[in-house]
């Protein structure tokens, strides 16, 4: 029997209000994807992990798209999303990169491993916490997708050339710490946002997305790799030339001359002598 003087634990708002399956079902295919990558580094079946990673990536930004489109953007799906890239972004490639090249350093590996993972959540918290405050044409270091590419896509490289992670394991270790102080950086990176999907373009733009797939589709670990390595050095190059621009224009300013017109103050030492 129902009891009118009883004041619900939710408002009837809240619990008539659900949860959006198309944008979160993205995300959670994106969360699978990277556990499922932590299973083959279990089993070291690396290459499969790391082309897990990059499965998880593609999902990432497709969810994100889904729900602008469709008009299906929630706080739950935000936070969804968010859990979902640590595991994806944050703890799988550590722990493929640790299974496969770092272990062997001893304490060294799991430390670059750990700064790794640990640059990916503070990336994420500050990432949620700055939203609304933050160029959208920028990322404020290096998204953690494309951190996780650069692991997965060394990784990746690495075992279709013949190369065994004790043989890299000084480059990966470079690499991991890199990427995670890179997450953690005040370095300014392209987010592509501004790009309009619902926009007209030119039929050349068309012909250069064709061209861009059959690069990718003739060698997809190098080709990714080094598309990866080139982004996170762009944030670097970008950085260096407005510090250069802004170094230059600080040169460029002449310092202020004096005015002989001002009267010399009281006590000054250098004011000529009064006249007889």
């Amino acid at each position: 029997m129902a009891h009118p003087d009883r004041t619900p634990l939710l408002p009837l708002e809240k619990r008539r209000r659900g949860i959006y399956i198309l944008p979160n079902l993205f995300t959670t295919a994106a969360l699978f994807a990277g556990f499922y990558a932590i299973v083959q580094a279990m089993n070291q079946r690396f290459e499969v992990a790391a082309v897990a990673i990059f499965v998880a990536m593609v999902l990432d930004g497709l969810d994100g798209r889904i729900a602008r489109l469709t008009h299906t953007q929630s706080e739950f799906g935000a936070e969804y999303d968010s859990l979902s890239d640590m595991v994806s972004f944050g703890a799988a490639p550590a722990l493929v990169m640790y299974e496969w090249a770092l272990q062997d350093l001893g304490k060294l590996g799991w430390i670059a491993a750990f700064i790794y993972c640990a640059g990916a959540a503070l990336r994420l918290a500050r990432f949620n916490t700055n939203i609304d405050v933050v160029d959208k044409r920028y990322f404020q270091g290096l998204p953690s997708p494309a951190a996780a590419a650069l692991i997965a896509g060394m990784v990746w490289v690495g075992i279709d050339n013949g190369f065994t992670g004790d043989e890299l394991r000084g480059y990966a270790c470079a690499l991991t710490i890199f990427a995670g102080v890179s997450m953690v950086s005040n370095v300014l990176f392209w987010s592509g946002k501004s790009i309009n999907l619902r926009k007209s373009v030119p039929f050349i733009v068309v012909i250069a997305l064709v061209l861009v797939f059959a690069l990718v589709s003739s060698y997809p670990p190098g080709i990714l790799f080094g598309l990866f390595l080139v982004y996170a050095a762009s944030g670097y190059v970008m950085w260096l030339l407005r510090w250069k621009r802004k170094h230059d224009r600080g040169e460029a300013t002449p310092a202020p001359q004096p005015d002989s017109t001002v009267p010399p103050a009281a006590g000054d030492d250098t004011a000529p002598p009064p006249r007889s």
